[in-house]
């Protein structure tokens, strides 16, 4: 009996031992998975940060992209880039012909090798490429390739645009230029048979001596000099030269009135300056004109 209640009280300690067993490992799970769900936890957090900025940097990305697309397409070279917008621009730009080769010349503009054919390099026909070694001249580039390394340019382009702007200038001067039209000036050169006076918006024009004043001048350099300021009258514009006037702006001299001259016996009569009025005369015919023989006889007494 004594061994049944000794084995009983064995397997009942046992039994407590694996429950006490079982509940350390029940607890053991418990924390793991609690650790386990902080840890998923975390990751989820680290996972969801990670995602908000990539986010965040696809916009950035995204705004910038765009920026550049507006800015234009980049280019590999910014010096290229520069020659592209002088050739869109058609701006004119200074080089030093570095030397002659066939066909034209040789310069180079920011370390680039440039070509100037011949016929591009002046207005007219260049015999001699030689002459323009070491000069600098005005180009504007015309070709401007950055895949073979091609830039070429013009003088004569430059040349022609500038004329057709001093041309489009002076016509809008002298579209100012109209008969009557009062402006101020400077003498620019004296001559004998006037002044040559350059008018302030830019036009010149020829102050004929007989035009500076009401009295006699013998020679403009009399009464101005050089550079003297001085306002005129424009009173004649013809084939692109203008005719000036300074007496046009003063006030006439009154007329003195001559008394008549006595003429001496046998001197002709003078001529006169002015028509004199016409008297008119009314009259009434009372006969008949007769130059016949008879009526110049009649009433004659002959003497036989």
């Amino acid at each position: 009996m004594s061994e049944v209640t000794e084995v009983m009280e064995t397997a009942a300690e046992a039994a407590e031992e694996v429950k006490e067993a079982a509940q350390a490992s029940a607890e053991v799970v418990t924390e793991a998975a609690e650790a386990a769900a902080e840890k998923a936890e975390e990751v989820k957090e680290t996972v969801t940060e990670k995602a908000e900025e990539a986010q965040e940097s696809m916009a950035d990305y995204a705004a910038e992209l765009e920026a550049s697309l507006n800015k234009g397409q980049p280019t590999s070279d910014p010096i290229w880039a520069r020659f592209e917008e002088l050739l869109n621009n058609r701006e004119a730009i200074k080089v030093t012909i570095d030397s002659a080769v066939k066909g034209g010349v040789v310069a180079f503009v920011d370390g680039i090798r440039a070509f100037i054919p011949a016929s591009k390099l002046a207005n007219g026909y260049v015999e001699n490429l030689e002459e323009y070694k070491g000069k600098e001249v005005e180009a504007m580039v015309i070709t401007a390739e950055e895949a073979g390394k091609k830039l070429v340019l013009s003088v004569r382009d430059v040349l022609r645009k500038k004329s057709a702007e001093a041309k489009a200038a002076r016509a809008a001067i002298m579209a100012e230029c109209v008969e009557g039209a009062v402006m101020e000036g400077t003498v620019d050169s004296l001559m004998d048979y006037g002044a040559f006076i350059k008018l302030d918006n830019g036009a010149s024009g020829l102050l004929h001596v007989s035009q500076i004043a009401y009295k006699r001048v013998e020679k403009p350099a009399d009464v101005l000099n050089k550079g003297d300021r001085i306002t005129v009258k424009i009173i004649g514009v013809k084939d692109g030269k203008i005719s000036l006037s300074k007496k046009a702006l003063e006030e006439a001299p009154a007329r003195r009135e001559r008394a008549p001259r006595e003429r001496k016996e046998g001197e002709d009569r003078p001529r006169r300056d002015r028509r004199e009025k016409e008297e008119v005369f009314n009259y009434k015919e009372t006969g008949k004109a007769s130059t016949s023989v008879g009526d110049l006889l009649k009433g004659l007494k002959l003497d036989n």
